[in-house]
């Protein structure tokens, strides 16, 4: 089932999210909705608070061709250490539509998760796919790829991020506004 993705400005984007158990409710199921969400949304990473929920679980697929995709289930996930020369990406995310922005991140992260069948991972990702799981990440800990941008970049990015958060803008897929006029 495609699940409506939270737009910029729901305080659950903002929120430190809390660790799930082995019997979270229907984990399976939430695990495929959000797959299917992301997959209808054209994204590569996905977290709980997009959805939502205030919990931490994100699921990764770079999409790439087989040989080099890298498509994973995190939960409980926390980033060990991140190594490397900062280098900047063009970034997006799927509740901020219509803004990219150059974030600088490193290209090496050590990463301690569950997967879906909670077996225990410690793993070093490098590249792509490591960003994608730092953005992610980023979003279990309350944070947006807009909080890693200048004063000054912010403020020129203020009335789009407004617009988007009233849902003055078109997305392909199916969004939950925050402060949304009732009158539509």
């Amino acid at each position: 089932m495609k699940l409506p993705i939270v737009a910029y400005g729901d305080p659950v984007l903002k929120k430190v999210c809390t660790p799930i158990e082995k019997d979270y409710p229907n984990l399976q199921v939430l695990i495929t909705n959000m797959f299917e969400t992301m997959y209808h949304a054209s994204g590569v990473g996905l977290a709980a608070p997009q959805i939502g929920l205030p919990i931490r679980l994100f699921i990764v697929d770079t999409g790439a061709d087989d040989k080099n995709r890298y498509k994973k289930v995190f939960i409980n996930a926390e980033i060990l250490e991140e190594t490397g020369e900062l280098w900047a990406f063009n970034e997006g995310c799927l509740s901020i539509p219509d803004i990219r922005e150059d974030v600088m991140r490193k290209p090496n992260v050590l990463i301690s998760y569950y997967d879906e069948n909670w077996e225990l991972h410690e793993e070093e990702v490098t590249g792509m796919p490591a960003r994608v799981i730092q953005h992610e990440y980023d979003h279990i800990e309350g944070t947006l790829f807009t909080d890693k941008l200048s004063q000054l970049r912010k403020t020129m990015l203020k009335s789009k991020l407004t617009a988007i958060s009233k849902g003055n803008i078109k997305a392909d897929y199916k969004m939950r506004f925050p402060n949304q006029s009732k009158k539509r």
